[in-house]
């Protein structure tokens, strides 16, 4: 007999029992496995949850497209922070309330206002329209015209500003039937290479109530060189045009009645000129009216009291200055200095930060002010911090306003205001509280 032959078949043989114990041994394991896997509890549970844990899903990508959700309530880290409008594509530039603080504009650098309707400044998401400017410019500003339904934007390119309006025609009533749908807006006047082709950085608006004025409305742009213009809303017609002749402004505001325009600049002193009206209502000129000496480095914001008999400025010097411009400066009566506030907020090593924003709210009582992503609430009557909330957005606020009337929350109304910021967000924030006197 072949030796070789008993050799290879042991070595067949130990090859077949080596692989009979590794898969008997594999099939062990797995079977545990899908027993494992297989318990009938757990298979019961999951045929309960397969289809609430889709439906979860789906309940979780709707809300990641509307502009608040339970989860930005958890990230919420201040009392006040009420609400967050999503969806803008990128920077949000200005923001704008209309008079009866329903509707809030925002301009946004994706080239696209978006008009928001507040029916509760805490619901989950919001209705609003869409307008898409034309191709090639910056959105740099905003302001409401006449009413809800009539916008001014400013816009920037590499060569040029612009100034466009956009207005909604009346809805045409057939068998007075009023129109199902009612037509975007459209624009009504334009303008191109206004302010010497520099960006503009302010647009304010103010219903023209003072003296003979008839009611219309009035905007205010200012640019970063060193002019002012004055448009009427609805027109379009350049009203007047001023200098601040300080090297580079800051920005530009109109007062509530459409009397003063002030500019905070590049200097200490804050330029006043008052707009004069004729005896049919409309604009005769812009006269220098006075100026605000006091601050002993630059003016980095004011703002008009809702009176305007006001202004309130905030300087590098580290102050708040509260002015009345309500004097005879026809004979020559010098603006009065009413209060003096440090500003009270610091950076670690105790500087003072200066507030590069104000805003007031409508009663007059409560002063906005922002730093970076920083924002506080003061007493014009104290100058006293009443709150701060801190890292209020992602990168620095670009825009505060307040709504200058009540907007509903569940069921009460509450002063609210809007902060706009390059992070593609805009806030809403509610007043706080002031100590009982």
């Amino acid at each position: 007999m072949d030796p070789v032959l008993p050799i290879t078949l042991l070595s067949v043989l130990l090859g077949a029992l080596i692989a009979l114990a590794f898969f008997t041994s594999y099939f062990r394991k797995r079977k545990s496995d899908i027993r494992t896997i297989a318990n009938p509890e757990t298979l019961s549970d999951s045929k309960k949850n397969s289809k609430p844990a889709q439906q979860s899903s789906k309940k979780s990508q709707a809300k990641s497209h509307s502009h608040s959700s339970d989860k930005d309530h958890a990230k919420r880290h201040h009392l006040l922070d009420l609400n967050t409008l999503k969806g803008h594509g990128d920077a949000v530039t200005g923001i704008c309330f209309s008079s009866d603080g329903r509707n809030l504009a925002t301009a946004c650098a994706d080239g696209v206002v978006r008009v928001f309707k507040l029916d509760d400044a805490t619901s989950k998401s919001f209705k609003f329209m869409r307008i898409n400017l034309p191709a090639g410019g910056h959105p740099t500003a905003i302001a409401f015209s006449d009413d809800a339904s009539s916008i001014v934007v400013a816009t920037h390119n590499l060569s040029s500003s612009s100034l466009y309006m956009y207005g909604e025609e009346k809805p045409k009533t057939m068998e007075n039937r009023p129109q199902a749908k009612l037509p975007l807006p459209e624009i009504k006047w334009e303008h191109h290479k206004v302010h010497d082709q520099k960006a503009i950085l302010t647009l304010f608006g103010a219903t023209a109530s003072y003296g003979s004025a008839d009611g219309s409305t009035l905007i205010v742009s200012c640019s970063e060189g060193t002019d002012i213009i004055l448009w009427h809303g609805k027109s379009g017609k350049n009203l007047g045009h001023v200098d601040t002749n300080q090297l580079k402004n800051t920005m530009a505001a109109i007062s509530s009645n459409g009397r003063f325009i002030a500019a905070a600049a590049f200097t200490a002193d804050v330029k006043v000129w008052e707009i004069v009206y004729a005896k049919d209502g409309s604009v005769k000129e812009v006269s220098k009216a006075m100026q605000l000496k006091g601050h002993k480095s630059a003016v980095t914001w004011l703002c008009f009291t809702p009176n305007s008999e006001q202004i309130i400025t905030a300087s590098k010097d580290g102050t708040i200055r509260i002015w009345n411009i309500n004097v005879r400066y026809h004979l020559d009566e010098d603006p009065k200095t009413l209060k003096v506030f440090p500003i009270l907020l610091h950076d670690s090593t105790g500087a003072v930060l200066p507030y590069n924003r104000l805003s007031i709210s409508p009663d007059g009582r409560i002063l906005a002010a922002t730093h970076g992503t920083t924002l506080q609430w003061l007493s014009v009557e104290t100058g006293l911090v009443l709150d701060t909330a801190e890292k209020t957005h992602d990168s620095d606020i670009t825009c505060i306003s307040w709504a200058p009337k009540s907007i509903p929350m569940e069921n009460e109304q509450v002063w609210v205001l809007a902060t706009s910021s390059s992070d593609k967000k805009v806030k809403l924030w509610a007043s706080p509280s002031l100590p009982s006197s």
